[in-house]
């Protein structure tokens, strides 16, 4: 089969069931993580259907809190399918769209108590942003690794305090409960349920067309340092940020990065820590190690070629770095991500990956 776009080969599924997805909204649901999350899987859908005929693979419905059209927090109306009082029927993903009213606790009862009771019957639940509110409220996320928003954390933490907040990752999946931080977040994590259902080949061609960033990993921060200097004051700082990542290979010394603003390194230094509270050394290893730790979880390239491309002098330096950072050898990071991804579809290997041995996490 043929990608209709460029070219490339799809590897599609053998036999894919019609998996129904809703998702529940309520009014002033922020609108992103609503249509996000529903364009990606649209999109799957869509491009799977180009190429084999068939039932649909995913079978896509907005549910409401309450009858009538869904007045989002922007004052976009949306036509629901149906209110939670109506779903009938089996439900394979279940997905729970953030805003205003589950962050202000505003969810009816009525509503806690169908999600529990819809729960175990769900393959899979998630929820985008603040719907880990939800969630936590009906007593989904008690003793599981969740995130929600950066700027919710603390009071998701508060409110519900068993569950094991991570404020850091965009998405985490526990067990067969999926969380993610805010808004774009959501297509995050809907495109790794893709990958989960319909393997990375249909992942990759929905990234492309709706030109995201491919597959960004769950476990990146929300607390992009490339984003932070994207704020920055000075419009030279913002623009250098850009320039680093795409010269990581290259000498990035204070010396050079001064150099590329017209500033002494003296200078250059003291305005760039005011700027991002860092050193101009801390934020070119933090932008080489995110680097790295992307190469290990999308790739089976040698950890050579990883420091390599990262920038690293060799892969001694990167192992000193992630175990000094991460606390774990870049070895035994990519067996860790790669034993948690389950039933996925991975890149092909020369030979299985197994769980190394102590001299080969040490690698």
């Amino acid at each position: 089969m043929l990608h209709p776009k460029n070219g490339n080969k799809l590897r599609l599924p053998s036999s894919t069931p019609t998996r129904r997805v809703l998702l529940l909204a309520a009014p002033d649901t922020q609108i992103l993580d609503l249509v996000g999350p529903y364009q990606v899987l649209a999109r799957a859908a869509e491009i799977v259907a180009r190429s084999k005929s068939g039932p649909p693979v995913y079978s896509l419905e907005v549910v409401t809190t309450e009858p009538g059209p869904l007045l989002t927090s922007c004052g976009l109306r949306i036509d629901a399918h149906r209110t939670f009082r109506d779903v009938r029927g089996r439900v394979d993903t279940l997905l729970i769209v953030g805003g205003s009213w589950v962050e202000a606790a505003r969810e009816e009862p009525a509503v806690v108590e169908w999600l529990q009771r819809i729960a175990p019957q769900v393959r899979r639940l998630g929820s985008i942003c603040t719907g880990a509110f939800l969630l936590a409220r009906a007593g989904l996320l008690d003793g599981r690794r969740a995130t929600t928003h950066w700027n919710y954390c603390e009071r998701l933490a508060r409110r519900y305090p068993a569950v094991k907040l991570d404020p850091d990752p965009i998405y985490i999946r526990d067990g067969n409960i999926y969380t993610s931080a805010g808004v774009t977040a959501g297509m995050d994590m809907a495109l790794a349920l893709v990958e989960e259902d319909l393997g990375s080949a249909i992942a990759l061609a929905v990234a492309r067309e709706l030109v995201l960033y491919l597959r960004r990993p769950g476990s990146q921060s929300q607390f992009s340092v490339a984003l932070n200097l994207q704020a920055a004051d000075r419009q030279p700082f913002r623009e250098l940020g850009a320039w680093v990542l795409d010269n990581l290979r290259k000498n990035l010394s204070v010396e050079v990065l001064a150099g590329r603003l017209g500033m002494s390194p003296r200078n250059f230094a003291r305005v760039f820590r005011q700027q991002m509270n860092m050193t101009p050394a801390k934020f070119v290893e933090t932008l080489r190690l995110d680097a790295a730790r992307r190469r290990l979880q999308e790739s089976n390239v040698s950890l050579d070629s990883v420091a390599s491309s990262c920038g690293f002098r060799n892969s001694d330096a990167m192992r000193t770095t992630f175990k000094r950072v991460l606390r774990v050898a870049p070895g035994e990071y990519r067996w860790r991500f790669q034993s948690q991804l389950g039933k996925r579809e991975r890149t092909p290997q020369p030979a299985q990956a197994a769980p190394p041995s102590h001299a080969d996490r040490s690698k």
